[in-house]
């Protein structure tokens, strides 16, 4: 937002150039890649007054007031009210973080993420570098931190679920069975304790969750053999040198003799955009 949080550094100040270290390294990013939601807030009395005469200003008969509100955002001369507003990301009905988008044009998809109809199942994963805390003016007293994106999806979670490959040993019947196996994993995944998508650990475990749909395949085996998964631990891997890399392990625990088996993935974790380092293979302990 070009106000009133255009003017707050979105990195920490640099200290006094005599007080400076220089030959200490620069500090690396904080990352963000996390899942949650977009709400737009008024930062003020006098924003909201001035959307007010711009919905109603535009053609909203029939509508409900998300859709008008949807409607009027969309509008290329109400441009400057999308950017006065600020923008909350929610991670699990906590208010995480302020988003403003990076290059200005993106404003676009924080608009798109105003859906018309809000569903419980919706969800944005946003993408970025988190700076500091917004100043308590910047929307209405909030003081959380300040994330510069560089991407942001808006999705729902059905959706997600539903394009997600069945695996050929589970027959079509199944369907329905692998599905709901789908949907625990990944509320699972997303339960995590404090998951804010700001850590290694959980910039890994989302990008698992929403990027490889392996591991729901390997879910789904796990249940035909009567095991489900029990632990999901994220470890620095011994692979790690120059790059971060983590190893994401997955138990699988059978429901008789209560016997783990585990597997695990490599995410590299080194940049703002994490990928996979090694597919999902069997995990032992050394």
């Amino acid at each position: 937002m070009e106000r009133p949080l255009g003017d707050a550094p979105l990195t920490e100040p640099a200290p006094d150039a005599g007080a400076a270290d220089l030959g200490a390294p620069a500090a690396a990013p904080a990352y963000v890649y996390a899942l949650g939601r977009v709400e737009p807030r008024f930062p003020s009395l006098g924003v909201e007054k001035e959307l007010a005469q711009a919905v109603g200003r535009a053609r909203t008969a029939g509508l409900t007031n998300r859709q008008a509100l949807r409607t009027a955002l969309a509008e290329r001369a109400n441009r400057y009210l999308a950017r006065q507003l600020c923008w909350v990301f929610t991670v699990e009905g906590l208010e995480t973080y302020l988003l403003v988008p990076r290059d200005p044009a993106d404003l676009d998809l924080l608009v798109e993420a105003v859906r018309e109809t809000p569903d419980p199942q919706d969800l944005d994963l946003v993408i970025g570098v988190r700076g500091p805390l917004a100043p308590p003016e910047a929307c209405n007293g909030l003081v959380v931190p300040v994330v510069a994106f560089d991407q942001l999806y808006s999705f729902d979670r059905t959706a997600l679920l539903g394009a997600i490959p069945r695996p050929e040993a589970v027959p079509a019947r199944q369907e329905e069975q692998f599905r709901a196996g789908a949907a625990e994993l990944f509320d699972l995944l997303l339960q995590l304790a404090d998951n804010a998508g700001a850590t290694d650990e959980h910039r890994a475990v989302n990008y698992l969750a929403v990027r490889y749909p392996v591991v729901y395949a390997r879910a789904a085996e796990a249940r035909g053999r009567n095991a489900g998964l029990t632990d999901v631990e994220v470890r620095p891997s011994r692979l790690s040198g120059l790059r971060r890399i983590v190893d994401v392990v997955f138990t699988f625990t059978h429901r008789e003799t209560g016997v783990p088996e585990r597997h695990f993935a490599r995410v590299d974790v080194t940049e703002e955009f994490p990928f996979l380092a090694s597919p999902l293979q069997p995990f032992y302990e050394r």
